[in-house]
């Protein structure tokens, strides 16, 4: 029981999947379009099977005299799957439904789906897919029709509570472009051919060797520098009388 109707469940955390949340979907063709998403409740969360159960029988005990004229099914027919088990068309449920319990619910109208960090503010329709987590409002009927009887499972609202690995194969862009979106290299000078070599210097041959560094000469010795008192009449440089 949840807002004290015995027919309607607030789920823990559970897993969704097929999330058509945004836009509605016919389950089949010429079928009638419906919001709708199916709900991987794990199978350690005893709490929320066991409203579960309590909400189906409560939705049975209504139908048994307002739909069902007094008689009741005697095999009820429920929305709740074991999902290490089978469909009912005989297929095995995916891998991502071991270990839990599987429900699709539906609706008419467009449901809220808003983020547990503000519940006040509709989440984009980028941020709801499948894959992510949430907690879920769900209410549970009885119907008849065309001989078929049993119970369904109305959706409420849906209160993302974190994300998840995406379901149906989905990947992220930045997984789909890698390494497309890199930066070009840069575009070589026009008319120049990045795989040519460099031209040399003009008038340069590039097989010849470098020429030197220029070198000025070497000083000589430097001459002596005669005494002072050198006499006059003798040759400074020999040393001899002049």
């Amino acid at each position: 029981m949840y807002q004290n109707d015995p027919m309607k469940v607030l789920t823990g955390e559970c897993r969704l999947s097929y999330c058509n949340l945004t836009t509605p979907r016919a389950a089949q063709q010429g079928g009638e379009p419906k919001y709708s998403v199916t709900l991987l409740i794990p199978k350690t969360d005893v709490a929320t099977k066991a409203d579960i159960d309590a909400a189906i029988q409560a939705a049975a005990n209504e139908a048994l005299s307002k739909v069902w004229n007094g008689a009741r099914p005697p095999q009820l027919r429920v929305p709740i799957y074991d999902g290490d088990g089978v469909r009912p068309s005989g297929v095995p449920f995916g891998d991502e439904c071991k270990g839990h319990w599987v429900m699709t619910a539906s609706t008419k109208n467009k449901p809220q789906v808003v983020g547990i960090d503000n519940i006040n503010c509709e989440l984009a329709p980028s941020d709801i897919y499948s894959g992510m987590y949430a907690r879920v409002t769900i209410r549970f009927f009885g119907y008849s029709n065309s001989g078929n009887k049993g119970i369904g499972c109305g959706l409420g609202n849906v209160m993302k509570t974190r994300d998840g690995e995406a379901l149906a194969g989905s990947a992220s862009a930045s997984v789909d472009f890698a390494g497309v979106g890199a930066a070009p290299a840069a575009a070589p000078a026009y008319g120049v051919n990045p795989t040519a070599p460099a031209a040399p210097a003009y008038g340069v041959n590039p097989a010849a060797p470098a020429a030197p560094a220029y070198q000025p000469p070497a000083p000589g010795p430097a001459a002596a520098t005669p005494p002072w008192n050198t006499a006059r009449g003798v040759n400074p440089i020999t040393g001899q009388p002049m």
